[in-house]
């Protein structure tokens, strides 16, 4: 699938409670909408010290000059997807495939194993440490939400997101287009052990952290065991 940015979804990861010497952070998967603040989220938590992933922003770094992702990309779809630095035109990009299945599908499966490989690499380096949150656009249409310990859904009103989106610049119909293709907010929050309520202002969605943090150490509290 595609997020909202225009890139392949980077959530497919190996489950990340696979290490190898038992050591491993519980594992947050924090997701959402469209704009519905998932990485304001993702910053207060980083603000404060919890190491988090960005599997969005590892797919940027992918696609930039000279890197594995921008080569795969230009052995699937040629060199009208790359600008003239060798770097990915992720706009380009997202019309090549965000209509067509197969392309899709081709897309992820060469650069869903270089992701995988990050987030690895990262939940390893971080073995030591309690918690850790891995901030991703589409755990829940992907089904590996499973693959967490802990699955944190931030969510705010439809309008609120189509709001927000125009805000920052995103044309109406594509916003419309990409809330419309992601699964309703309804049934994410069916999924979701901890939701993050951000119909509010700055300072309500920094309570709404502090609110869903202590349900984090809650939850984390006793040994994981995959989700159901």
């Amino acid at each position: 699938m595609i997020s909202e940015s225009g890139i392949p979804n980077s959530e497919s990861f190996p489950d990340p409670r696979g290490e190898s010497d038992g050591r491993r952070p519980c594992t947050v998967g924090l997701t959402g909408g469209l704009a519905t603040g998932k990485s304001t989220v993702a910053r207060i938590l980083a603000a404060r010290g919890i190491p988090v992933f960005d599997a969005d922003s590892a797919v940027h770094d992918l696609y930039e000059p000279g890197r594995a992702g921008a080569a795969a990309v230009a052995d699937l779809f040629g060199e009208s997807a790359l600008d003239a630095e060798g770097g990915v035109v992720r706009a380009a990009l997202s019309e090549m495939v965000l209509g067509d299945t197969a392309a899709r599908l081709r897309l992820e499966n060469a650069v869903h194993p270089m992701v995988r490989e990050a987030v690895s690499e990262w939940l390893e380096s971080i073995s030591d440490r309690p918690v850790a949150v891995v901030e991703a656009t589409l755990l829940a249409e992907t089904g590996s939400h499973r693959d967490y310990d802990v699955l944190m859904v931030v969510w705010c009103e439809q309008h609120q997101q189509l709001q927000r989106a125009l805000a920052r610049g995103v044309p109406t119909e594509r916003a419309r287009g990409l809330i419309n293709a992601q699964l309703p907010m309804a049934e994410k929050k069916e999924l979701a052990d901890i939701l993050v309520d951000n119909r509010g202002d700055l300072e309500d969605l920094s309570n709404e952290v502090d609110r869903a943090w202590s349900q984090v150490h809650r939850l984390c509290a006793g040994h994981p065991s995959r989700r159901d």
